[in-house]
């Protein structure tokens, strides 16, 4: 290493006592000279180039052959070269999402911005230890991940596009739409309705629904079916929140009411009071008179109109189909049981609320509602306050 240098004082001033410091430097080092082309990245540029510094080298000699060893240990320095140019390449390009080809980057990336990738298709971890069939043991979720991306590379550019997207949505319930929207995701909310209402000390929001099979949120001992219970967890997987519906535990207490309130503590307002209630449903009582086709049975097309008319997939009084205070039209009713095969005519002889105070509508064809209430229509003779309707046939055939 060089010395460092000497501090000379040196006193040419008139006054003896001040005196001024001195430092003689050494010469700067020369710049070193930098003739390589960085843009250099394969092999037939690295033998080029190569080939081209032994030339300069070497101006005497005017022919290499390749089977010159000069030229075989070139030949291999420049495909050691080529391979460390492609590991390097290789090792920037898995830095960054868009470039990134493995996997495991992919989903390292996308759990640097907060998106779980693994719970966005619905992958759990493998509880099983049991290895007495001498396979492997339970993959987690991030095992699962990658081994199904790597069999199916469309999906890992899905979550390549998807993850960015996700963190520009806004899930927060801000406004009173907010409460409603973000809550009609949930499997088992097919209507929302909220509004806010003053306290006397604050504001409180409250959410009026209506929900899978006309249930009620503190009705206990429902019979979830397999499909909406797979739904649900997976839902609530995605969104990183309590699991309502463990494998075998199922309780028989549970209600809705405690499966949607985790969805919404987890995006409410800090401080904002919400409130869940059920929506008021309106039975309706119907009569009508049916002419039926001759060539046509009686018990087919009653069987038809009940389907109709019912409460099952597709028919006029499936849970969600009619909207809050959506006004219930005699019209309606007739574009559906005319719709039938074998039906002639239809005559409606009732049309109206149920309760003895509320008037026949038939003449004027339309039962109005309020703002939070439903039409219902469960023809069951056990609950005739959810509504019921009578049928009268006549022609067709006995059978």
């Amino acid at each position: 290493m060089a010395d460092n240098p000497k501090t000379r004082l040196s006193f040419e001033g008139r006054c003896p006592d001040c005196a001024e410091r001195r430092i003689d430097l050494p010469s700067p080092l020369p710049v070193a000279g930098d003739d390589f082309d960085w843009m250099v990245r394969d092999f037939d540029s690295f033998r080029r180039f190569m080939l081209e510094e032994l030339a300069a080298r070497f101006p005497e000699r005017t022919r290499w052959t390749p089977a010159d060893m000069e030229v075989v240990l070139l030949e291999v320095l420049a495909a050691v070269l080529d391979q460390l140019s492609d590991m390097a390449d290789r090792v920037a390009a898995e830095a960054f999402l868009e470039t990134a080809r493995r996997p495991e980057s992919v989903r390292r990336l996308l759990g640097l911005i907060g998106y779980d990738a693994a719970t966005a298709v619905g992958l759990v971890d493998d509880s099983s230890d049991d290895d007495s069939s001498g396979m492997e043991n339970g993959k987690t979720r991030e095992e699962k991940l990658e081994r199904l991306w790597r069999q199916n590379r469309a999906l890992m550019d899905t979550a390549r596009q998807e993850g960015p997207r996700a963190i520009h949505t806004q899930r927060r319930m801000v406004t009173v739409d907010d409460y409603a929207n973000r809550l009609k995701e949930h499997p088992l909310v097919l209507h929302a309705h909220a509004w806010s209402e003053w306290s006397g000390s604050w504001t409180t929001i409250r959410l009026a629904v209506i929900l899978w099979n006309d249930s009620l949120l503190d009705q206990e001992g429902l019979d979830y079916p397999d499909d909406l219970i797979k739904t649900v967890n997976v839902y609530h997987l995605k969104q990183g929140l309590w699991q309502p519906f463990p494998e075998n535990e199922i309780s028989d207490l549970l209600t809705i009411r405690t499966v949607l309130r985790p969805c919404l503590d987890a995006y409410r307002m800090l401080g904002q009071e919400v409130v869940l209630q059920d929506v008021l449903p309106v039975g309706i009582k119907m009569s009508l008179s049916i002419r039926v086709a001759d060539n046509f049975f009686l018990s087919e097309v009653r069987h038809a109109v009940q389907e109709v008319l019912g409460t099952g997939p597709g028919g006029f009084f499936e849970p969600g189909r009619l909207g809050f205070g959506e006004d219930l039209f005699a019209g309606d009713i007739f574009q559906v049981v005319m719709s039938l095969d074998g039906v002639e005519n239809v005559c409606l002889n009732r049309f109206k609320r149920f309760g003895d105070h509320y008037p026949d509508q038939t003449n004027t064809g339309q039962i109005v509602l309020e703002e939070l209430e439903i039409a219902v229509c469960n023809n069951d003779p056990a609950n005739p306050e959810r509504g019921f309707y009578n049928l009268s046939l006549h022609g067709g055939r006995r059978g």
